[in-house]
């Protein structure tokens, strides 16, 4: 089959009621995840790092976008937030080769060629007689970036919507209403599954409809029944509300709170809330069949008496994480087969999925009839 036809394969006008999830080949067929990582992970807003990181002058993270691109976002002298992309103008280069750090200006290692905080070329060494060569147009490219609660985002491609219209008002308001200013980061562990990414985003999005039956401890402390979703323009939150009785004891220990929520912001970014912790989840396609996923732990007491509990708490996730590898490489496996095209969702449960599948099928057909257009 054509690219063309694979995605065509997909009704995405489809209801709820009446909808299906994307085909097999979307899973397995690397031409869907090439055409993402040009329109999907160019196109939308992605998160880089830490706001944290980056609170002072010369301040900097540098990261690798699920596309390829290398990407830093270093606070200026301005004390304005700068995003450039990490690509020397002389040789291409990575101009900044540690993942943080403080800088008074960017040397690439290369030749030396060195750049302003703003991306400004300052030096060329030895282009004395170069002709015709504009330093002004030979700064390191910029791209837009921008601030929200504790995450600095950035966008690869030029145009297209601001942040805040981009999470729009509704994400906005919800997550600023959780105080996440007052968590802090704990520390970062980093796990790699054997699935496309789109598996790993699935099986979050599937409404607590494998909860019951993959994570009986987790089970044990959400009200399975009252479960609910909402859906946005680009994000899903699932809530529950939290219960202790008959709560399985280490589980119950660390997940508690009035009500669990867990956001997902289209296309990779997920946001899991338990009371005075969170965790984030960064989802990175590395392949066809391959998927790394970033976590990020925040507690309310980051301080030393507080160690033990936090880590039990990581313990209690890392559980959870490794009962989701087993599922998604099962189900990776099983999009191979010639026993499995499509299946349906779930009305009660996986309005999330719908929505991403929409979305994704929204971004490859605009890169299609792009690509076309500029083929004509």
């Amino acid at each position: 089959m054509t690219l063309d036809q694979i995605i065509a394969a997909y009704n995405a006008d489809a209801p709820l009621t009446h909808a299906s999830t994307i085909p097999a080949a979307w899973y397995t067929d690397s031409r869907i995840l090439d055409l993402e990582l040009t329109s999907v992970f160019s196109t939308s807003w992605l998160i880089a790092g830490r706001a944290d990181e980056v609170r002072a002058s010369g301040d900097y993270i540098a990261c690798e976008l699920p596309n390829g691109e290398p990407v830093i976002v270093v606070r200026g002298d301005d004390r304005q937030l700068h995003a450039l992309f990490n690509v020397c103008r002389h040789h291409a280069a990575a101009v900044v080769t540690e993942p943080h750090g403080t800088v008074r200006q960017f040397r690439c290692p290369y030749h030396g060629w060195t750049y302003a905080l703003d991306g400004a070329l300052k030096g060329a060494p030895d282009f004395a007689g170069v002709c015709e060569f504009d330093r002004s147009a030979n700064g390191l490219v910029p791209l837009a970036c921008a601030i929200f609660e504790p995450w600095a985002f950035v966008k690869p491609a030029s145009g297209g919507m601001s942040l805040d219209e981009y999470l729009g008002a509704s994400l906005s308001d919800q997550l600023r209403g959780l105080a996440l200013g007052d968590l802090h980061w704990m520390e970062q562990r980093r796990y790699v599954l054997d699935c496309n990414w789109k598996v790993f985003v699935d099986n979050y999005l599937d409404g607590g409809y494998h909860v019951p039956h993959l994570h009986k401890g987790l089970d044990s402390v959400l009200n399975y029944s009252e479960y609910a979703i909402e859906i946005g323009d680009r994000f899903c939150l699932q809530s529950s509300p939290m219960v202790s009785e008959g709560a399985d004891e280490r589980t119950g220990a660390v997940r508690t709170g009035e009500r669990a929520y867990y956001y997902w912001i289209y296309p990779n970014f997920m946001i899991n809330c338990y009371g005075r912790s969170m965790d984030t989840n960064l989802v990175i396609p590395r392949g066809v069949d391959k998927t790394e996923v970033v976590f990020d732990f925040y507690f309310a007491d980051v301080a030393d008496g507080a160690r033990a509990e936090n880590l039990a708490s990581i313990a209690v996730s890392e559980q959870i994480q490794n009962e989701d590898v087993g599922i998604c490489v099962s189900v990776q496996r099983g999009l191979r087969s010639r026993a499995y095209n499509a299946g349906r969702l779930s009305v009660r449960r996986e309005a999330g999925e719908h929505l991403f599948h929409r979305l994704l099928h929204a971004d490859l057909t605009g890169a299609l009839q792009s690509a076309g257009a500029h083929e004509t």
